[in-house]
């Protein structure tokens, strides 16, 4: 058998897998057990795919305790297409929706959101350099808004919410949240949430599918729109066909499905959190503890997942990485907006 030289890969995305998922891919892709195809090949009309499909659904309920009113759905386009899919289903005429401006994702968010409608951006830390979350304190929040929407882990500044903001009472203004670089790294209260989005390649999967988890009354919203908007771009489209409208990402469903199954054997999210905590503080210690180099997010703001830090000169850092690229340490150099370094755990 040929051995395989692994580098520690500390990518944002496509970020890396659990092994045991990869040897399983590996052993399975030339022809599923029983079907005797490979997953690249199989329709996905086909018995043997609607099953894939239906149970990756069932994990992931499993794995965050979804409710029984909400849809989970496989879309495509990533993340970057929910900042257009979101506002043209869920903001109604003459309505306004709220953005919480925390990191560069979000900002983008805006930016689609306000070609479809009026957008309140609530609170921002742009003047910051998005060194932190605001705080529940700072939002200014528009009374019966369409919803409110936030970004969970800010994967280029490393930074991250402790805790979901209040944005008012009962289900009265949809909270919406793109948690594409946090998602299942923790438990997530899906009930405080309207609507949760995730591109599956920061934390959950390989490139190519994106998960939605929506609340059933808010496909009303879609469902009244049906006839204007695109149909690829319906939320209610893709949940009466269960994801299975067009051709959907076959092989990056089953894959994260994959890996659901690892983190149900792993003991779910409250498991998966401890270790990603232990990693966290770990590598927070260090930076703290030398005085050598100087993390970028403020501490109570500290991501979890995406640990950003600085040295004392851009030469140092190209030499950091470097040296870290020759150690088998692979994806440390920052976003190409911020620089420094990024270790995505």
């Amino acid at each position: 058998m040929t051995t395989v030289n692994r580098v520690y890969n500390f990518s944002s995305g496509p970020a890396v897998l659990p092994l045991p998922v990869l040897e399983q891919v590996q052993r399975d892709l030339l022809a599923l057990p029983s079907v005797g195809m490979s997953i690249l090949e199989i329709s996905h009309r086909s018995a043997a795919f609607e099953s894939i499909l239906a149970q990756t659904e069932a994990d992931v309920r499993t794995v965050a305790a979804v409710p029984a009113n909400y849809k989970v759905l496989f879309l495509q386009g990533g993340a970057s297409t929910q900042f257009s899919m979101v506002p043209m289903n869920l903001l109604t005429a003459g309505g306004t929706a709220d953005y919480i401006d925390a990191g560069s994702w979000g900002d983008k968010a805006i930016k689609e959101a306000r070609k479809v409608g009026t957008v309140n951006v609530a609170a921002s830390t742009k003047a910051e350099n998005y060194s932190r979350v605001p705080a529940q304190s700072e939002l200014k929040l528009t009374p019966n808004a369409a919803y409110v929407h936030m970004t969970s882990n800010n994967t280029i500044e490393g930074t991250e919410f402790k805790q979901l903001p209040d944005v008012g009472p009962g289900d009265n203004v949809p909270l919406v949240s793109d948690t594409s670089s946090d998602m299942f790294s923790r438990p997530i209260d899906v009930a405080r949430h309207a609507l949760i989005y995730a591109g599956a390649q920061k934390n959950m999967g390989p490139a190519g599918v994106t998960v939605v988890i929506i609340r059933e009354d808010l496909l009303e919203r879609s469902l009244e729109k049906k006839s204007s908007l695109p149909t690829m771009l319906n939320y209610a489209v893709h949940a009466e066909n269960k994801s299975l409208y067009n051709t959907p990402p076959a092989f990056a469903v089953y894959a994260l499905g994959l890996v659901m199954k690892w983190l149900i054997q792993q003991g779910g999210l409250t498991a998966i959190e401890r270790v990603n905590r232990r990693k966290a503080e770990k590598l927070y210690a260090e930076i703290d503890r030398t005085g050598f180099y100087r993390g970028t997010a403020h501490t109570d703001s500290r991501s979890l997942m995406n640990v950003t830090f600085r040295l004392s000169s851009e030469d140092l850092e190209k030499q950091f990485v470097k040296e870290a690229t020759a150690a088998g340490l692979d994806g440390l150099k920052g976003h190409r907006s911020v620089g420094g370094m990024r270790a995505s755990i």
